[in-house]
């Protein structure tokens, strides 16, 4: 019976003495730890804020979107890094550890992604010198369609399909880009036989085009004898159409062309018995 009476007094003892140390540590660093969580979570709040009011006044002074969503999140990230090492500092943790640890983990990280590194480094080349933006229809490496966002590791186009085209920035850079903004280039040839009357066809042409819906008025459309081949002249055209209805319109255009040409008593160059080699008679055909 005294035994456990001895066990039981030194256990209270040890709580007593847990509690005695909880409460020295409360009162001590108690409210230094609620302050320093105070300041992380102020910290944060104004980090964010202060990206959404960068990103509204660089809308505001007409710079582009994805640019200015670019600065507004640089400025986060530096506001929140401050936060973090004052924070840290609150807490009575030194950070000059912490940093040789990041730097060492940043080139080792650095060695190991070296390729998906090299997409933010285009997307970066691609927001500071914006070859093209949000919106624009471009066409590079034989993809095409209308800019929809720009990450700093890929470039997001939506397609004529509506199909979502995602493409690494390290693939853009130093890539041939068609920027033909809102709308896109049709290039296309036409082979008439010498028989036929070559500015009969042109006029018809011009005014099939003059009149069609989604054939755009300016830059005007462009028709006029393109080359020469056996037999006949090669007739070219150039018009501009919108770029997400790209297929769609020039399948419709060359429909109308057709049928201008047939009401026009015009007929193409009949394929001859003799094998000649005839220039590409689309401009998307590969020489």
């Amino acid at each position: 019976m005294a035994e456990t009476s001895t066990t039981m007094k030194a256990e209270l003892e040890t709580v007593s003495k847990l509690i005695d140390t909880l409460v020295e540590f409360a009162v001590q660093y108690g409210f230094q730890l609620l302050g320093a969580l105070v300041f992380l979570f102020v910290g944060l709040k104004v980090a964010t804020w202060s990206a959404r009011r960068v990103v509204d006044f660089a809308e505001a002074r007409s710079i582009d979107q994805t640019l200015a969503r670019f600065i507004g999140n640089v400025v986060k990230v530096v506001l929140v890094a401050f936060v973090a090492i004052i924070t840290l500092g609150n807490f009575g943790i030194s950070i000059a550890p912490l940093i040789a640890l990041a730097g060492a983990a940043a080139f080792g990280a650095t060695m190991a992604i070296q390729g998906p590194l090299s997409n933010y480094g285009a997307g970066l080349s691609i927001i500071l010198s914006r070859p093209f933006a949000v919106g624009d229809t471009i066409c590079v490496k034989n993809v095409s369609g209308t800019v929809d966002d720009i990450k700093l590791a890929a470039t997001v186009l939506i397609g004529e399909d509506k199909e979502r085209i995602t493409i690494p920035n390290k693939e853009i850079v130093g890539e041939v880009i068609v920027n033909s903004n809102d709308n896109r280039i049709v290039e296309s040839r036409i082979a008439l036989g010498f028989s036929e009357d070559s500015e009969k066809a042109i006029d018809t042409l011009r005014t099939v085009l003059k009149g069609f819906d989604g054939v755009a008025s300016e830059p005007a459309p462009l028709v006029g004898v393109h080359d020469f081949t056996y037999g006949g002249v090669v007739l070219g055209l150039r018009f501009w159409v919108p770029g997400l209805q790209y297929f769609q319109t020039r399948y419709s255009v060359n429909e109308a062309l057709l049928k201008g040409l047939r009401d026009a008593g015009i007929s193409l160059q009949p394929l001859s018995q003799t094998s000649i080699s005839m220039p590409p008679l689309s401009a998307d055909a590969e020489v």
